[in-house]
């Protein structure tokens, strides 16, 4: 498949990140996202937020301490969906880190495959057994897809361009690399970006339907893997053009370089099995970026554990990296924090970054029996010190939407 000339002019069009903010089964804030990561920590276990009775799994990998900023008005906390409230929480640690005080045009991009389905289904639930509240306006409000945009826009006074992005898994992945590119045709100088995702009962019960989920904690590259475990949280970067962040004196903590996309138009739930369209995101992002195959220091792997996907994606990454590839480690974070569906691919851009700037590879923390046919080094159980400049992550969504996104390490 042919690769069209890049159009961007790197020197001029770079995008900073100034801005980190994370909350998973792992913990809340970012030096507790990134403390777990290096631990090898493993943030899943049993469901707690609604009965699992009757479904083939009931492991999960919650969020267990949800405490709103004080600042948050109550009538915000009160209508919010747990979607929302996780953004929120993730944007509000960005943004105070980006150092960002005045309202200002700043744009709003976040990826979401929930948004506020868990408050649609209290909704339904009160309206079912007859319960009040159920006609009331402020809760149906809660329930769209682009609640959580709206709720994080509303909060820091982002008055720029805003949109939702639902791509299945690869919606956080895309939601970065639609803020990149806002920046770069001049829509905005800032954005906040990321992705957010809760567990809830529409997702938990069809994901069982499908028989995807594992029974005990997810095996990324495991010969035994079963499924996958799903997860929650949420991931948010502020992005500048990087003109911008120099002449506010913000403090840059990493580069967003490029990305890359490719559908695979064959299955609903299943990947292309020669992996040819994954590996077309890949090099689509290389391609952008105007970076070599060679300069890959790291992989953070889509890595769900379900039997088909990791086959696919080693080949995907073998028919990118060549030989090389068999050097260069690979990890699935999910074996730690689950699969958080919309937002995995922001919360997994943040991974790749906090192993660089912490000068580690985040391990395949569940990973004990190696399959034959994912041969390369999935850095089992626990982390290794490493010096790290450029990582490539993958995010791919049913529907066949493949992203990859490349981060660059930077500090000044």
């Amino acid at each position: 498949m042919r690769l069209r000339p890049s159009t961007l002019d790197l020197t001029l069009d770079r995008i900073a990140i100034t801005g980190l903010g994370s909350i998973n089964a792992l913990g809340v804030g970012v030096a507790a996202f990134a403390e777990g990561l290096r631990a090898g920590s493993c943030g899943i276990g049993e469901l707690s937020l609604f009965s699992s009775a009757g479904f083939r799994s009931s492991t999960a990998a919650e969020v267990k301490e949800l405490h709103p900023p004080a600042w948050l008005p109550r009538a915000t906390v009160r209508r919010a969906s747990r979607t929302t409230l996780l953004a929120l929480m993730a944007a509000a640690e960005a943004w105070r880190m980006a150092g960002l005080t005045e309202p200002g045009d700043a744009g709003v991009v976040i990826g979401t495959t929930t948004g506020g389905m868990a408050a649609g289904e209290e909704c339904f639930r009160r309206m079912v057994v007859g319960e009040p509240g159920h006609r009331r306006l402020s809760d149906w409000l809660e329930t769209p897809v682009s609640t959580p945009a709206d709720a994080v826009a509303h909060a820091f006074a982002c008055y720029g361009p805003r949109l939702t992005v639902s791509t299945a898994c690869s919606s956080g992945a895309n939601a970065l690399g639609l803020a990149a590119d806002w920046i770069r045709s001049g829509r905005a100088a800032t954005v906040l970006c990321g992705g957010t995702d809760s567990l809830c009962q529409m997702t938990y019960s069809g994901f069982n339907a499908l028989q995807a989920l594992a029974r005990e904690p997810c095996r990324p590259f495991d010969k035994n893997r079963a499924g996958l475990t799903l997860g929650e949280g949420a991931a948010m970067f502020v992005f500048e053009h990087w003109q911008h962040a120099r002449q506010r004196g913000a403090r840059i903590v990493g580069e967003f370089v490029a990305y890359g996309v490719s559908a695979d138009a064959h299955h609903l739930t299943q990947p292309r099995p020669d992996g040819e369209c994954a590996a077309l995101a890949m090099r689509r992002a290389l391609h952008e970026g105007g970076v070599a195959a060679e300069e890959i220091d790291y992989v953070n792997a889509h890595g769900t554990g379900t039997p088909l996907n990791d086959v696919v994606e080693t080949r995907a990454i073998k028919a990118v990296l060549g030989a090389r590839a068999l050097q260069v480690p690979v990890s699935s974070t999910k074996s730690m924090i689950g699969h958080c569906l919309g937002a995995a691919g922001a919360i997994e851009a943040l991974a790749s970054l906090l192993a660089i700037r912490g000068g580690f590879v985040p391990p395949t923390a569940t990973l004990e029996s190696p399959d034959p046919e994912c041969d390369l080094d999935y850095v089992p159980k626990l982390s290794r010190p490493a010096q790290l400049t450029t990582v490539l992550s993958n995010s791919y969504g049913f529907g066949g939407n493949n992203t990859s996104v490349i981060i660059r390490g930077y500090e000044g």
